[in-house]
């Protein structure tokens, strides 16, 4: 018998819909994919999919063939599951399975829907399925974290990864909230509680993180599966912080991206770029165009450039790693040529080797053992190895050319002098003048003595011999001395390139408006490799520190190594090191843009005082309009009142005279409102209101901050188990109370709603928050005015005078803040306004008692089971 479908003996493939949440659409997609290859000719069955009720997800199901659950009994109920038996027996190509992640009921053969797909796949049957990413075992703890909702259900990473295509089901958050405040996703009475908790836009925005990264991190097996397969042996760099290190030469762009490239891949990481200008002035093989150049590639791909001062290469990069905790150094191979690695191991090597827990990376690029071209100065022919070389080569060299002369026949006197005056120019173009004067010296008594007749004595019988001698000395010591003065000639020009460079970064940043005081100091730091740096300015009794960076910064000039100054009143003091005379050309230049900072400041501080009085015109241009027309309503209307209760030829009944005085009252109260909120006013643009934080109790808080509305227009629900809240009582009280008076007045017809819930705080967070939700079902406020509804003096749309002063949300928000919270809008789902109060939970110590963990939320049931409400 011939069987239809699936291949016996070949394990048949697995293909997964990933989704960050429920409701983006995976069962729709798994669907479609079913559909697509019925009509392309293959046997596709449904062997369970579940829609949760939504049409348009049933709807896709069209003509696929849906092969009957098995019913299981549990508890005197009956459900029903995939029935692993009927799909194998039936045999087709591709079988659609959705949820992977479920648990079946107690007594089914497999306690996990996985299992079930690994038996179908086992028995050559392609599957294709759908999963959270909250379900993945290695992501469930990260969930919780993030969501407050811990998560019963979870499949092992290794059974997802085994599939052999796994598509991630993208949505954006608000897209996906749109999608459940239109009722697509759950039943209308479940939106609100869904929205507020679970699929908060910041949740779903960190499970979205979550999927990307997970899937990310499958696309680097596969393709270091490929490379294993083509034999490809270059390794992917760690996520982590990474600083590149840039020698000005050609090869920076390609050691920059790539840098870049590793940064990308890290959760929050910075590229830096530095490049070390030598203490002695020379920058090797630095082209200013090409650092300039370099620069800009690294800003565009949003790292920062650091350009800093070290006597050794080596020694200098990896102090700056440290210094800003990178943990990563990427630099390129060198392009030195083969014998030029007599002179050194190279800078890569040391650093290498003296790394230490830094990672180092050594880059390969198309310049690699080419050279440094003519730009290049291969070091400082004065430094100290250089002059080291030199003396070696001095003293033993013009030995070992007289031992090498003793071994070959004698060629005479002619002969033996140019070959030790070519040894004293080599000994000079290695260490300079005074090597060079030694190897003469040297020279000379080996050849007056073993070569010069008559040998073995000192005496010199013929005077062309000595004169040849004379010349000898001469020579090597005027070659040794242009060579000298070559080279100190480089050095100064390179000296002054560096500088050049130094200052020319110095300038960009004054025309790009970098004016942050720190930034500069810190500049300052890395430029001259100083351990700390203070910009000090005089003041009546004493030094005061207007800025510092680094470690124990001086507090007066005379505690620094360095100063200069930056201004009449101000010094810029360095700790560390003593710096040469040549630094002090490019410090003072740091130091005139520190003044030029400090008077950046005192202007700002002035435009803030003028912007102040400005606004303080404003308001009380603002109180006075208040005072002549809000204020003077109720004032008229209890003026009116009065003189008619007290006039003399009218006669109150008692009803009319109850309406009357309640008239007066109701001014009265609005009165005191007005009042009420320009005084809070007053105080928060002053800046006196001094909060009393402590512990409160929100739900004990509530009755009296709702005292002021009327009976029947606010609904509360606030848990039993809510933790208290940091706050001033009285100002929060004031705060919920405007926030809800102003919900009632543009929401008559329907109750207020008044929720809180404490919220995870998530990685980062600390220990949570507290929110604190007025929703409404009013005209709702359009986006564009969200941002300035709390400004002082704002009504909605063209409100009419007499409804108050629109200093409710401002005194709200104001009072809010300074009590460490945060007040802000969102739209109510189905149409209206939702203000949210975010506090800060009160710990154990400060609680006492009262203080309690929340778990989970009423959504819990539906997402963290693994059965899609969504």
């Amino acid at each position: 018998m011939t069987l239809k479908g699936a291949a016996v003996g070949v394990r048949g493939t697995l293909r997964v819909y990933l989704g960050a949440a429920p409701g983006v659409g995976k069962t729709y997609a798994m669907l479609d994919e079913g559909n697509r290859r019925l009509g392309r000719g293959a046997d596709v069955v449904i062997g369970l999919v579940e829609t949760h009720g939504r049409p348009r997800t049933a709807e896709r199901i069209g003509k696929l063939e849906i092969v009957p659950r098995r019913g299981t009994e549990h508890r005197g109920a009956t459900f029903t599951e995939l029935d692993v038996d009927a799909v194998i027996a039936r045999r087709p190509e591709v079988a659609l399975v959705d949820e992977l992640a479920h648990t079946n009921v107690p007594g089914s053969r497999n306690a996990k829907r996985w299992q079930d797909v690994e038996e179908i796949l086992d028995a050559g049957i392609d599957v294709i399925s759908t999963l959270n990413v909250q379900h993945l075992e290695s992501l469930n703890d990260v969930v919780e974290q993030i969501t407050g909702v811990p998560q019963r259900e979870t499949v092992p990473d290794a059974v997802v990864r085994r599939a052999d295509q796994i598509e991630l089901i993208d949505m954006t958050p608000q897209a996906l909230r749109r999608r459940m405040a239109h009722g697509n996703v759950y039943a209308p009475e479940r939106i609100d509680a869904a929205l507020a908790h679970y699929f908060r836009e910041g949740n779903l925005a960190a499970l979205r993180e979550l999927a990307l990264l997970w899937l990310a991190d499958r696309v680097d097996e596969g393709l270091a599966r490929y490379r294993d397969q083509h034999g490809i042996t270059r390794r992917w760099e760690a996520r982590e912080r990474v600083v590149v290190g840039l020698t000005g030469g050609p090869e920076g762009e390609t050691l920059i991206r790539r840098a870049a490239r590793i940064a990308a891949r890290a959760r929050g990481a910075d590229l830096l770029a530095v490049h070390v200008a030598r203490s002695d002035g020379l920058a090797e093989g630095a082209s200013p165009r090409e650092l300039a150049r370099q620069r800009r590639l690294t800003e565009d791909l949003g790292g920062t450039f650091h350009q800093v001062v070290g006597d050794d290469v080596a020694t200098a990069l990896l102090e700056f790693v440290r210094g800003v905790n990178g943990t990563q150094l990427v630099l390129g191979s060198s392009r030195r040529r083969g014998w030029q690695f007599a002179l050194g191991p190279g800078v890569g090597a040391t650093v290498a080797r003296e790394s230490g827990d830094v990672d180092v990376h050594l880059v390969t690029h198309e310049r690699v053992g080419r050279g440094r071209g003519l730009v290049h100065v291969a070091g400082s022919p004065l430094s100290r190895r250089r002059r080291a070389c030199g003396w070696a080569l001095a003293l033993l060299g013009p030995v070992l050319l007289t031992l090498g002369l003793h071994a070959v026949p004698q060629p005479g006197l002619g002969a033996d002098v140019p070959l030790f005056l070519g040894l004293t120019v080599g000994v000079a173009l290695v260490g300079g003048l005074w090597p060079a004067v030694a190897a003469a010296v040297v020279g000379f008594l080996l050849l007056n003595w073993f070569f010069t007749p008559p040998v073995r004595t000192l005496t010199i019988a013929e005077p062309r011999n000595a004169l040849a001698l004379a010349v000898f000395v001469a020579v090597a010591v005027a070659v040794s001395s242009v060579v000298d003065l070559a080279a100190r000639r480089s050095r100064q020009a390179a000296r002054s390139a560096a500088e050049s460079a130094t200052l020319g970064l110095l300038a960009t940043s004054v025309l790009r408006g970098e004016q942050a005081l720190p930034a500069l100091l810190e500049r300052v730091r890395e430029t001259f490799g100083v351990r700390a740096v203070a910009l000090l300015e005089r003041a009546d009794d004493g030094w005061r520190p207007v800025g510092s960076t680094g470690e124990d910064p001086p507090a007066t000039p005379g505690a620094a190594e360095v100063t200069a100054r930056a201004g009449e009143r101000s010094v810029l003091a360095l700790c560390g090191r003593v710096l040469p005379a040549a630094d002090r050309r490019v410090l003072s230049a740091f130091a005139s843009q520190a003044e030029a900072v400090l008077e950046w400041r005192r202007l700002a501080e002035e435009a803030a005082a003028a912007r102040r009085l400005a606004e303080g015109d404003t308001i009380r241009t603002a109180l006075l309009a208040a005072v002549s027309h809000d204020l003077r309503t109720p004032l008229a209307s209890i003026k009116a009142g009065v003189s008619g209760l007290r006039a003399t030829d009218v006669t109150w009944d008692p009803e009319d005279e109850a309406e009357l005085l309640a008239s007066i009252e109701e001014s009265a109260d609005r009165l005191d409102g007005l009042i009420g909120n320009l005084l809070d006013m007053t105080r928060l643009r002053t800046g006196v209101v001094t909060p009393l934080v402590r512990a409160v109790a929100v739900e004990e808080l509530l009755p009296v901050a709702l005292a002021g509305v009327p009976d029947g227009s606010v609904r509360i629900e606030v848990p039993e188990d809510l933790p208290p809240v940091l706050a001033d009582p009285g100002l929060l009280e004031r705060a919920v109370a405007n926030v809800v008076e102003n919900a009632v007045r543009h929401a008559p017809d329907t109750p207020v709603l008044v929720t809180a819930s404490a919220l995870p705080g998530g990685p980062g967070c600390g220990g949570g928050r507290v929110e604190l939700r007025v929703a409404d079902r009013g005209p709702g406020v359009p986006d564009n005015v969200k941002n300035v509804m709390f400004a002082p003096f704002q009504r909605l749309g063209d409100a009419p005078r007499g409804t108050g002063v629109g200093l409710g949300l401002a005194v709200a928000r104001g009072f809010t803040e300074a009590i460490g919270g945060d007040l802000h809008p969102e739209d109510t789902p189905g149409g209206g306004l939702t203000m949210v109060f975010t506090l800060r939970p009160a710990t154990g110590d400060q609680a006492g008692d009262r203080a309690g963990d929340r778990a989970g939320d009423e959504v819990g049931d539906g997402i963290g089971d693994g059965k899609e409400s969504a």
